[in-house]
């Protein structure tokens, strides 16, 4: 397998809530685990927004990210996602050129409008105005990184007076990513000028669909239609195909099972709001991978196997375009020691196969 000069590999982090601990001390293991991954080689740490609930307890990356680059100051920290019309539009665009000032990794924002009617109820948000408060939000937050004096009239957001931003946006890039729900969204995202951040949980076909529809769209435009294109995937590594996807029979049940009460699908919450329906179907089947029986079609989509089986799978998600790899064993499920174990694999057996360089600066540095 020949090594590829673009790709990237990047790992998730978030409080493990696989037995009951106070917050303050997962949020201690996460930046272990963001020390322990920066050692390894990772190009960033990634993080999720969720709030009220056991299911990835993170309310503020932004937070988050501030406080681990204290500790990497050059390791990438990036969020999957943020979910914009929760965001009073300034706020937010003051937050990320702040905590860009801050840093010096690169930061990559990953942007969504949300799921979880829980979250939406919480805040006072109609989930029905949520695709149009996410254009507003991000036209908003784009125009204000300019660090330009504008104003802006939407049909929710409206900023009359003349507004610049401070603190100054500085030039260090800020890589923002539109998160894809359906394969609908790459359309979506490639008229607002944000490439894919995709899961690994369609099928190829599908993700495919997603960066056609995505590069279609920006060639009608006249815009690039290369660059950073992330996708998230479950990874778990073992010496044989067998005893991996075990890990994952063991440890992703939870996850779903955590995923499923989050998201309240015995109520579908989403059957009454018009913009969400396709998610009633896409949810259904949810409880079903509970069953560690169910898991074998998802895995195969994700990096579980043998170092070998692993790097085939990334062979097939590179040509199917995808250029970040986003490792994801930082489930609700999976016990601290487990993550690192997968981490530190892949590091090992699976990244130095498409990037030869993986690594060597940070051994370099601890030499």
């Amino acid at each position: 397998m020949s090594a590829k000069g673009n790709v990237t590999f990047a790992f998730h982090s978030a409080p493990s809530t696989w037995e009951p601990k106070p917050d303050r001390e997962l949020y201690r293991e996460v930046i272990e685990e963001c020390v322990f991954g920066h050692e390894l080689g990772y190009e960033a740490a990634w993080f999720l927004e969720h709030h009220f609930s056991d299911y990835y307890p993170t309310p503020s990356p932004l937070v988050m990210m501030s406080h681990i680059a204290a500790h990497c100051p050059t390791l990438g920290l990036g969020v999957a996602v943020l979910v914009l019309p929760w965001y009073h539009p300034l706020r937010f665009a003051e937050e990320i050129s702040m905590v860009n000032s801050l840093t010096e990794g690169t930061l990559h924002l990953g942007l969504g409008r949300g799921t979880a009617k829980s979250e939406y109820d919480a805040y006072n948000v109609d989930m029905n105005e949520a695709r149009a408060r996410f254009k507003e939000t991000w036209e908003i937050v784009d125009l204000a990184l300019k660090g330009e004096p504008f104003t802006y009239t939407g049909e929710y957001l409206k900023l009359e007076r003349e507004i610049r931003l401070r603190p100054t946006p500085i030039e260090k890039e800020v890589r923002f990513y539109g998160a894809i729900g359906s394969p609908a969204s790459g359309k979506i995202m490639g008229e607002l000028g944000l490439p894919p951040l995709c899961l690994a949980q369609f099928p190829d076909h599908l993700l495919e669909k997603v960066l056609a529809a995505w590069r279609e769209v920006r060639t009608e435009r006249g815009q690039p239609v290369d660059g950073t294109f992330p996708i998230q995937v479950k990874c778990f590594i073992a010496d044989t195909d067998e005893e991996a996807r075990e890990l994952g029979r063991k440890y992703l049940p939870r996850n779903f099972a955590l995923q499923a009460q989050h998201y309240e699908v015995d109520a579908d919450p989403w059957k009454e709001i018009p913009e969400y329906q396709a998610f009633s179907k896409m949810f259904a089947n949810l409880k079903a991978m509970t069953d560690p029986d169910n898991l074998g079609p998802l895995m195969d989509l994700n990096f579980v196997g043998s170092p070998d089986t692993v790097a085939k799978r990334v062979e097939v998600l590179y040509e199917l375009g995808f250029n970040y790899f986003i490792l994801a064993t930082a489930l609700p499920g999976t016990p601290v020691e487990v993550r690192r174990e997968m981490y530190e694999r892949f590091a090992r057996d699976v990244a130095p196969r498409f990037d030869p360089s993986f690594g060597k600066d940070q051994a370099a540095a601890a030499d």
